[in-house]
């Protein structure tokens, strides 16, 4: 498993102070209000102060002190430790602890591994079949029998993936 989760994009600072607007890669945007450190690069930063309106994050990092120095920071991506990120709810992962796993169906069928997930109002998985070729499919709850992050595994039932599954030619 990654020691690093990616949780967001600095996109531009904000104001004069040093502070930074973050696009969120986390589906829970209260999980900023708890960070203590995270990461720009392999170069760690103190949090000082979050604030979230909507779905708009911004972050005050210690040692960005105004505009000129959060200017260089634009475009980085936001990391922090798994051990410093906000415990999961029982039943939830990180996408990318299911990156890389294989795709099974219940008639034992291994489709592919999964290389992308797009998150929206039902999570979208990108799956490469063993003959190189791509297919998507909506982790829809009728679909899925369980996730295994430990054993790098989706399983699913096959009926419904036959209904749901979109392939590209």
């Amino acid at each position: 498993m990654e020691d690093f989760l990616k949780i967001g994009e600095i996109t531009k600072p904000q104001g004069i102070h040093g502070e930074v607007k973050v696009k969120a890669y986390v589906d829970d945007f209260s999980r900023f209000d708890f960070l203590k450190e995270v990461y720009v690069g392999d170069k760690p930063f103190k949090v000082l102060k979050t604030r979230v309106i909507g779905e708009d994050v911004y972050i005050y990092l210690n040692g960005v002190a105004d505009r000129n120095s959060a200017e260089l920071l634009r475009g980085k991506e936001l990391f922090v430790t798994r051990d410093n990120a906000n415990p999961l709810e029982e039943g939830a992962f990180y996408i990318v602890d299911v990156l890389g796993s294989d795709v099974i169906l219940d008639d034992g069928q291994v489709i592919g591994k999964v290389t992308d997930i797009t998150q929206a109002n039902v999570d979208i998985y990108t799956v490469v079949k063993n003959n190189g070729k791509i297919l998507r499919f909506p982790l829809l709850k009728d679909l899925l029998i369980s996730i295994d992050v430990m054993a790098k595994k989706v399983n699913l039932k096959a009926k419904r993936f036959n209904e749901v599954a979109c392939y590209e030619d």
